[in-house]
């Protein structure tokens, strides 16, 4: 009774520990169904003849393409995405190169001597 018991909670640990290991979200050669199930936050970006390409947010700062042909996993791209904030206006005099040569209107100030 106690090798039986020994064996059965041998078992139960082995077993286990097969399911405590880590999930990949995305591997290639994975089929479609498979991703989308482990990526419920998956977005189509692209859709072509036998080719579809799926954008997923990884992070504050980056984001994956993930790109399937005949529902298959075939490619991954990680980009950052870009700040939406606009770039520093040319003639604002916080602009490091406001009073520069390069600026085409930028006009050095003249010392008047009669002031």
């Amino acid at each position: 009774m106690k090798k039986t018991i020994s064996i059965l909670s041998l078992v139960l640990l082995m077993s286990s520990c097969t399911l405590l290991q880590p999930r990949i979200p995305y591997q290639l050669g994975m089929s479609e169904s498979k991703f989308l199930r482990q990526n419920k936050d998956a977005v189509i970006s692209q859709i072509s003849e036998g080719k579809k390409v799926y954008r997923v947010n990884n992070g504050d700062r980056f984001y994956l393409l993930v790109t399937f042909e005949n529902d298959e996993l075939t490619n991954l791209e990680e980009l950052e995405l870009t700040p939406q904030w606009p770039g520093q206006r040319y003639m604002d005099e916080n602009n490091p190169n406001y009073n520069n040569s390069n600026n085409p209107n930028y006009q050095p100030q003249q010392s008047n001597p009669n002031r």
